[in-house]
């Protein structure tokens, strides 16, 4: 069985720092794991993305220059490193995962697996 499991997510100030972790189990290293985020009343949008297949990455115009997304491949875990963190930051993160590697513009429905998320919440 194939699983997703999120992890690091927590009630932080305004300019603070996260690291949020992706375990996966069921899954090559040839997979692709994207974090996408989900705000009451909004979208769910991609917000980073890992190819296992090439190594390629995407990050969101709106956390460019902010977040960084990192695999170990030992643990089979990629993070999203969140820094310089803002209230409209704060969201429902989820992990996903799929074979085909990264887009630019992913969508939800691009996606099969799921974590069930981890709240991240920034307070001004």
């Amino acid at each position: 069985q194939v699983q997703l499991l999120e992890s690091g997510g927590g009630l932080v100030q305004s300019g603070s720092s996260l690291r949020l972790s992706c375990e996966a189990s069921g899954f090559t290293l040839d997979y692709t794991i994207a974090w996408f985020r989900q705000a009451p009343g909004k979208k769910r949008e991609v917000v980073s993305c890992f190819s296992g297949y090439d190594g390629t990455t995407f990050l969101a115009d709106a956390v460019k220059g902010r977040f960084a997304i990192s695999r170990d491949n030992a643990k089979n875990t990629v993070y999203l490193q969140m820094n310089s963190l803002k209230p409209d930051d704060t969201a429902v993160y989820y992990c996903a995962a799929r074979l085909p590697p990264c887009g630019i513009a992913d969508r939800p429905t691009d996606f099969g697996t799921w974590g069930r998320g981890t709240p991240v919440t920034v307070s001004s």
